[in-house]
């Protein structure tokens, strides 16, 4: 097996209350994600350069050689994903955040390891249900790149867990974009939250 290492934008979705709402709606959860994803999710992943590495089930994992265009995918497809709701039953916007991180990735037979990928993860008991969570590497990579900015709500010293580096996570300023709270979400209940 080949082995490559590279610096990837790595972002990743998973649906808030998955398990109950397939609970609720096996088949009819799964038509809806289904349809998500096909129709709003791949497609705009793919327009902004992005390789989907897997579907999880409820969300897909993928890697961006840009931050940027990471970033402007998750507001892309929160605002799709809005547009889609009067249409649509759950999962909604608010039920899917995303998280992106950048770092150093491995790649191996189409799959993505290393801490790059496990700080995505950790973001996850922060990000739901706020609707876009960056770490703190991906907020100066795009501060001046993207038409939004990204605050800190978190309070108390910077933590990293297991990871070897401290990290803190950012979200946007619901005030920087028109539709702000709509499309970039940003739950007050997440201050205080500290990342581990």
């Amino acid at each position: 097996m080949s082995q490559t290492r590279c610096l990837a934008a790595i972002l990743a979705a998973d649906v808030a209350g998955y398990a109950r709402l397939m609970g609720a709606d096996e088949e009819g959860t799964h038509e809806r994600l289904r349809a998500h994803l096909w129709e709003l999710v791949n497609p705009k992943i793919e327009e902004h350069r992005g390789r989907i590495v897997k579907n999880t089930g409820d969300g897909p994992l993928a890697e961006f050689a840009s931050v940027v265009d990471a970033v402007r995918c998750a507001v892309e497809i929160r605002r799709g994903m809005i547009d889609r709701e009067p249409e649509v039953a759950p999962p909604t916007a608010d039920q899917v955040p995303y998280r992106i991180n950048l770092g150093h990735v491995i790649t191996e037979d189409a799959h993505i390891f290393g801490d790059g990928v496990n700080v995505v993860a950790r973001l996850e008991a922060l990000a739901a249900p706020c609707g876009i969570c960056v770490s703190r590497v991906v907020r100066d990579q795009v501060h001046d790149k993207v038409e939004f900015s990204f605050e800190d709500r978190t309070s108390g010293p910077d933590r990293g867990g297991r990871a070897p580096h401290p990290r803190r996570p950012y979200f946007p300023d619901s005030g920087s974009l028109p539709e702000g709270r709509q499309v970039l979400g940003g739950s007050p209940l997440l201050t205080g939250l500290k990342f581990a």
